[in-house]
């Protein structure tokens, strides 16, 4: 297992595709990261020389955010819009959808299971 930014990538798999392991790089950056150190999309993260993972681990420090402080930032952030008071942090304190989905129906994934009202009758 080939270790790049605290992450154990698998070897047998392609290079791009083995880079999306990493949180914060999805398969546009994998191949620009393939692109700029020059390894060709059908090479193996086995088949790779320790020079060239160096390079690969020295493009994805400077670079992206990635694993920990990319959640940290992103947790930064949720925080930032609950202290703010604005609708997107209201809609994050009350577990709603924040991006202007429906919750007519739907929704149910971030609203929790269906509440029945017991109270009423007819």
């Amino acid at each position: 297992m080939a270790r790049i930014a605290g992450v154990n990538v698998p070897t047998n798999k392609r290079v791009h595709i083995a880079l999306t392991y990493v949180h914060g790089i999805g398969l546009t950056g994998a191949k620009k990261i393939c692109k700029q150190v020059g390894i060709t999309e059908d090479r193996r993260i086995n088949n790779l020389s320790e020079d060239e993972l160096t390079k690969v681990r020295e493009m994805i420090d400077t670079d992206f955010l990635v694993e920990g402080d990319l959640r940290r930032k992103t947790s930064m952030d949720i925080k930032r819009y609950l202290d703010l008071g604005c609708l997107r942090g209201l809609r994050h304190r009350k577990n709603l959808p924040v991006r202007g989905q429906r919750t007519h129906t739907n929704a149910r994934t971030r609203k929790g299971p269906a509440k029945s009202i017991a109270g009423k009758k007819k």
